[in-house]
C-alpha cells in the first residue's frame, strides 16, 4: 500500500490521537469523555433495576438483562447550528443508536445482567467525523465502569463482559484506502466504512458503502486490515484507562 500524506498531516494508516477521560460526570454509574482528534463525545452509563416489558416472561420475570443506547449531537457540535431533535428522531440518529446498542450487547452476556438495563448515552459535543465509532469505543469504557460498580455491590454475580470492544472508520479517499476519516475526508470519500471488532479479532459489524464508486475485494481486505490495526490501538488506549482485567 502506498503511504500518502493527508490534509491534516497524517499518513493513510495513521489514527488521530485518542484520549479517554474517565469519571467525566458526577452522577452516572460510568462516564467518560472520548476525544478522537477534534471529535468529542460524552458517554455515560446509567443502570436501571428493570428491563423492557418485551423481555418479561409469562410470570413477569425478566428473561435476561439489556444494554441499549441513545445518541445525539448538540446544536453547535458542527460548523453551523443544528436543530435539537425533539419529538421525532431522525433516521440517521436511530440507525446510530441501534448500531451502538448492538455493538455493546455483542460483548456482553446479557443473562449475567439478570434484571438490569444499562443505558449508554452518547452526546456529541464536537463533531469532526467518526462520531458513531468514537461513541462505541467510549461507550464501552463507560459500560465497564458501570458494570464494575454493579459487580462490587453484588447486584450482579458474574461479570458480563469477557472481551474488549472498539470501533473505527476506514474508507477510500482519492482512490486511496485510509484509516480514521475526519469530516473533510468523510464527506468526499468514495467509500465509507465503519468496523466494530472484539479484542479476539472477531468482527461485530462492518458497514461499508460505495458513496462515489464501487470498490474491489482487494480494497475491502486492505480497509479491514487498516480497521483491525486501528481498533487494536484503540483497545490499547482503553486498557490504559481500565487495565487489562475487565472486571477490575
Amino acid at each position: 500500500m502506498t503511504i500518502n500524506t493527508r490534509s491534516d498531516g497524517r499518513t493513510d494508516n495513521e489514527l488521530r490521537p485518542l484520549i479517554i477521560t474517565p469519571d467525566y460526570t458526577k452522577y452516572a454509574e460510568g462516564s467518560v469523555l472520548v476525544c478522537c482528534g477534534n471529535t468529542k463525545v460524552i458517554c455515560t452509563a446509567s443502570v436501571e433495576n428493570k428491563v423492557p416489558d418485551w423481555l418479561l416472561d409469562e410470570q413477569n420475570n425478566p428473561r435476561h438483562g439489556w444494554i441499549t443506547a441513545e445518541y445525539g449531537m448538540l446544536p453547535r457540535s458542527t460548523g453551523s447550528r443544528r436543530r435539537r431533535e425533539t419529538g421525532t428522531i431522525q433516521g440517521r440518529t436511530q440507525e446510530i443508536q441501534r448500531l451502538i446498542g448492538r455493538s455493546l450487547r455483542s460483548a456482553a452476556n446479557l443473562h449475567s445482567l439478570e434484571k438490569h438495563t444499562v443505558w449508554i448515552d452518547c452526546d456529541v459535543i464536537q463533531a469532526d467525523g467518526g462520531t458513531r465509532t468514537a461513541s462505541i469505543t467510549g461507550g464501552f469504557v463507560a459500560l465497564i465502569y458501570a458494570l464494575r460498580k454493579m459487580h462490587d455491590k453484588g447486584d450482579i454475580k458474574e461479570f458480563p463482559v469477557k472481551e474488549f470492544l472498539a470501533a473505527i472508520s476506514v474508507g477510500i479517499v482519492n482512490q486511496q484506502p485510509v484509516l480514521d476519516l475526519n469530516y473533510d475526508e468523510d464527506k468526499d470519500a468514495e467509500v465509507d466504512m465503519n468496523v466494530v471488532m472484539l479484542s479476539s479479532g472477531k468482527l461485530v459489524e462492518v458497514q461499508g458503502t460505495a458513496e462515489g464508486r464501487t470498490y474491489s475485494r482487494q480494497q475491502l481486505n486492505i480497509m479491514l486490515d487498516l480497521a483491525e490495526q486501528g481498533i487494536r490501538s484503540h483497545i490499547d488506549s482503553q486498557k490504559k484507562v481500565l487495565g487489562n482485567n475487565l472486571a477490575g
